[in-house]
């Protein structure tokens, strides 16, 4: 469990650390001489003998509450302290609303300092806690009253912490990748560089390969440490320090994340759920407000989605516009304070980490709703039903699902997948829905424009799923189901069956023409005839040949080899059938013109013009004066072809 102080200047946070753990967290030469935290300190314990907590003590002074912010990120517990003497202060209050905006929701209240003061002071004081802890995350958090002077109260503290740390549940997830967020960098002699941090996703081991992020800077783990002890594995919900290999001091900084590759996408706009303060001034589109996230600070504009408003007290869908690129993911909770860092506005969670910067669209809130509505496997199901689909890479990147987890989501759903880069995930519903409308857009084109090879990819795309990419859609027409019955050629999609040449005229040339296509037995020169030769022995009319021949040849029904030969695609199928059988009885899988030749029982030169044709289409290649399979199977020359 990791646990973190909060309150105003000297009122004992970081003595109360201290004399829980044995540690002083104030490390610096100025903390130590000003007596006040200045930046954050760390610590671990096991109060009361129970499970090993690390203690983050924050710094109380408001002009360190960037370095307080960065301090609670990913914690699980708070502990609220308010001196007993003093009372509720302004850091109280800021740090209180700070911890309620990042959802911390465990914690317990420490009234310090009760030496001081007498029983009459101590019931005001936990009066006004309750009162300021009320409708916060935090609310109804019991208050303890302690002294480290006398020792009052902190075996209670110690104990209430050793349930909490018993209590608390594990974050690790083996479906998500590693994200460590960094609080720290420095070096040790003999060591190299060194990070500490929280561990927020996934787990990692000694030898990992990860990222430096925003900086894309790659690093390998050398060593693990958890409360000075080397360990060979750290998982989510750990502190620990990371001993990187091949990164410079100067490479990583506080604010800097340490992640797995898959999920190292920096992004300068992102979409969000934003909660302002009560009292708190809405920042207008230009101007620029202080971002935490993580452990990191940065500018950024705010600009509401349309037909949200900002208002204090209110919360808003909001674009954020920001000055330095953040590895920012679903879920991610973050800080606005006001361009002079002096006040907090509010707050809110990371909803569309990967947002563009195009004109947002009106509907653009409702979607953002659908992904503030819980995690992945609640989300997906929702956005699937979209016209478009889902980018099914970019969800999964922006939800931190691993390989596994995200294919195991895909199987529970039954999602459709279409296309390659980008996967685009549907239902199986619209599936079918886009199958059906593109068998009758097409068969109502081919009705209409009998003559006429096919429907343009585009228009057609434009009736039956307009919101589909033009790239997704024809994976969609050539993968799976939807390719059945359908051909696609030059971004021309038809039905399978559909024949330009299906008129009576040219239907009894083509029944005239087609037998001496097929060839008799073995004779392939009379399979490949010229037109010349096919109209004379046919005896038709060698023009209209002729056009029917190369209007068969855009729809594929045959082939033109050579530079006036033409040939059915079971001719070539077979031709090609002899090349792979030439080139598997060979020891080095090649085979020469002159065995082609003899193979096919034709004269040299024909042989010639149907390798190099073959060559064309990628079934053959030639090496020297041999030819090889470059594919054996062929698939593109394998479909049959009846009259």
């Amino acid at each position: 469990m990791i646990v973190a102080t909060a309150g105003h200047i000297d009122h004992g946070k970081t003595l109360l650390v201290r004399t829980l753990t044995g540690v002083d967290t104030d490390r610096l030469p100025e903390e130590k001489a000003r007596g006040i935290s200045i930046d954050l300190g760390f610590a671990y314990g096991t109060p009361a003998g129970g499970p090993l907590v690390g203690f983050v003590d924050v710094p109380g002074h408001e002009r360190f509450v960037r370095n307080m912010v960065a301090g609670v990120c990913g914690i699980d517990f708070a502990l609220l302290v308010v001196a007993a003497d003093d009372g509720v202060m302004p850091q109280t209050v800021e740090h209180l609303q700070i911890l309620d905006l990042l959802g911390v929701r465990r914690g317990l209240a420490v009234m310090s300092k009760v030496d001081r003061v007498d029983a009459a002071r101590r019931r005001q004081v936990r009066a006004d806690i309750a009162a300021l802890v009320a409708g916060t995350g935090l609310d109804g958090v019991d208050t303890v009253e302690v002294s480290p002077v006398t020792g009052e109260g902190i075996p209670t503290v110690a104990e209430r912490l050793r349930a909490a740390a018993e209590e608390t549940q594990e974050r690790f997830d083996p479906g998500r990748h590693f994200r460590f967020a960094v609080d720290r960098a420095f070096t040790v002699e003999g060591s190299g560089t060194v990070v500490t941090g929280t561990v927020f996703s996934g787990e990692a081991a000694v030898g990992d390969r990860l990222l430096v992020s925003p900086g894309g800077v790659a690093a390998r783990v050398r060593r693990l440490h958890v409360h000075a002890s080397e360990v060979a594995r750290v998982q989510a919900g750990q502190r620990c320090a990371i001993n990187l290999a091949n990164v410079a001091l100067a490479d990583v900084a506080r604010g800097d994340w340490i992640v797995a590759d898959a999920v190292h996408r920096p992004t300068l706009r992102l979409d969000a759920r934003l909660h302002l303060l009560p009292g708190a001034h809405a920042p207008g589109p230009a101007a620029r407000v202080h971002l935490h996230h993580g452990c990191r600070s940065t500018l950024a504009r705010v600009v509401p989605i349309p037909g949200q408003t900002l208002a204090p007290g209110a919360a808003a869908w909001v674009h954020l516009v920001i000055d330095e690129p953040l590895p920012a993911l679903h879920g991610d909770r973050f800080i606005l304070r006001d361009s002079a860092a002096e006040r907090t506005l509010g707050g809110g969670v990371v909803l569309d980490p990967f947002a563009t910067g195009r004109r947002r669209r009106s509907d653009r809130a409702a979607t953002l709703a659908t992904l503030a509505g819980g995690g992945a496997e609640d989300v997906l199901p929702v956005l699937l039903d979209a016209p478009a689909g889902v980018d099914l890479d970019r969800f999964e990147q922006m939800f931190n699902l691993t390989a596994p987890a995200a294919q195991a989501l895909r199987d529970a759903l039954g999602v459709v997948v279409i296309g390659r880069a980008p996967h685009i995930g549907t239902t199986r519903e619209r599936h079918v829905a886009w199958q059906q409308a593109t068998q009758a857009c097409l068969e109502a084109f081919h009705t209409q424009h009998p003559a006429v090879h096919g429907m343009r990819v585009s228009a057609l795309r434009d009736q039956v799923a307009p919101a589909l990419p033009v790239p997704s859609f024809e994976a969609f027409l050539h993968g799976g189901t939807a390719s059945r019955g359908i051909t696609v050629r030059n971004g021309v999609a038809r039905l399978a069956e559909h024949d330009v040449a299906a008129n009576p005229g040219d239907r009894a040339l083509w029944e005239a023409v087609y037998p001496l296509l097929r060839g008799t037995g073995t004779d392939l020169a009379t399979a490949l005839p010229r037109p010349q030769e096919l109209a004379r022995a046919a005896r038709v009319d060698l023009r209209a040949l002729t056009d029917l021949l190369y209007r068969r040849r855009a729809t594929g029904t045959v082939h033109r080899v050579g530079a006036d030969r033409f040939c059915l695609r079971t001719t070539l199928a077979s031709l090609a059938s002899t090349a792979a059988t030439l080139a598997h009885a060979s020891p080095d899988g090649r085979f020469t013109v002159g065995q082609f030749r003899d193979a096919i029982g034709t004269g040299r030169g024909l042989a010639i013009e149907i390798l190099e044709y073959l060559d064309s289409v990628g079934a053959t290649m030639r090496v020297g004066e041999a030819r090889r399979l470059r594919n054996e199977h062929v698939a593109q020359l394998q479909a049959s072809t009846t009259p």
